[in-house]
């Protein structure tokens, strides 16, 4: 089977082209998708939007209501960083919409694994309030629409953004069915995502957060999925993972202090898969969410991809490692196999 993608089409005229969440930034994966011969060999799953019914699967009626008000002005801000223009309500609809069409290709065994290449951005967006330059939680209603309409049991969401998947982490802790693990830089927006914040009542352990100082890179990340995150996932034995891919962890992102490289992430990546293998016959969906450094976006993305159609593939990294040291995990990952509930004992 064929890794599946699917390319949001009404994207780009919600832009605001002084706003580093521009139209540019899907573009410019696209120019390197289209560069790199790879299109050809992949499943293009056709785009659709999601439906209301969806979307109120994770969101409520006033906030989905405040998008399409805001989205029939010209140009409207739903916060001090959310924007809108007359074409929002359609991108956002689509990008949610594009990352259900392809879970369900993969859960519908069309498709081995994919990644849905959609903007807006969702993992701030919370249960009430569109945030963060997130209208609608993209990923949090893939995840939704597989245990309510595909017989999925259980969804595993990671998300390496730069930023805490705050709205994601809303959305579903108190649900036991979707196990959320977030690595984030920490202080940084929006400021949420405490160790200590690990899920309640049927949720509670379905919850794990990784503050990060800032300055981890590949090797922090590497130690990080290898003795918490897969760990983690193994014990929870997920039918399907999705994963939150933000790219504004790479060191030459403007808005992230991380360290990662596009080698980091395509390891991340193969780390994951590889997972995905071992406990949900492979089935794994990325859903793009950060990423502003627009060359490091494009090629981290295209080297998710291609570790997607071949986890052995040997990926270029045209920016090369950060060539920095970083701050020592070992008290969090201690902290996290001594305290969390799918680590400890």
């Amino acid at each position: 089977m064929r890794t599946a993608i699917a390319i949001n089409p009404r994207h780009a005229a919600h832009d605001e082209p002084r706003h580093v969440e521009q139209a540019a930034r899907l573009h410019a994966i696209t120019a390197a998708l289209n560069a790199s011969g790879l299109r050809a060999s992949l499943l293009e799953i056709p785009a659709r939007p999601a439906t209301e019914d969806q979307l109120l699967a994770v969101h409520s009626p006033s906030m989905i209501e405040l998008v399409r008000w805001s989205a029939n002005r010209p140009h409207s801000w739903i916060d001090h960083d959310t924007y809108t223009t007359s074409a929002s309500w359609d991108a956002a609809l689509m990008a949610a919409g594009t990352a259900v069409a392809v879970v369900e290709a993969v859960v519908g065994g069309s498709a081995r694994n994919g990644f849905a290449l959609v903007r807006p951005p969702g993992h701030h967006a919370t249960p009430t309030e569109s945030m963060g330059f997130c209208l609608f939680n993209n990923v949090a209603v893939a995840a939704r629409y597989a245990i309510d309409h595909l017989s999925i049991g259980r969804v595993a969401i990671v998300d390496f953004d730069v930023h805490h998947g705050n709205g994601t982490q809303d959305i579903f802790y108190t649900d036991d069915r979707v196990f959320f693990c977030s690595t984030h830089a920490s202080p940084l927006y929006p400021g949420t995502g405490a160790e200590r914040d690990i899920g309640s009542g049927k949720g509670h352990g379905t919850t794990l957060n990784l503050p990060l100082p800032h300055g981890v890179g590949d090797a922090g990340f590497a130690r990080l999925f290898d003795d918490v995150v897969i760990p983690a996932i193994r014990r929870y034995r997920p039918d399907l993972i999705l994963v939150s891919a933000g790219y504004d962890g790479h060191w030459a992102d403007p808005l992230g202090p991380l360290t990662l490289s596009v080698a980091g992430y395509a390891a991340l990546t193969r780390r994951l898969m590889e997972a995905a293998e071992e406990v949900c016959r492979g089935r794994m969906v990325l859903v793009l969410e950060g990423g502003y450094h627009l060359r490091a976006l494009a090629a981290s993305a295209m080297a998710c991809l291609e570790v997607l159609t071949n986890k052995n593939s040997i990926v270029v990294d045209p920016l090369g490692p950060a060539g920095e040291s970083e701050p020592d995990v070992s008290a969090l990952i201690a902290r996290m196999r001594q305290n969390h509930p799918l680590l400890a004992g």
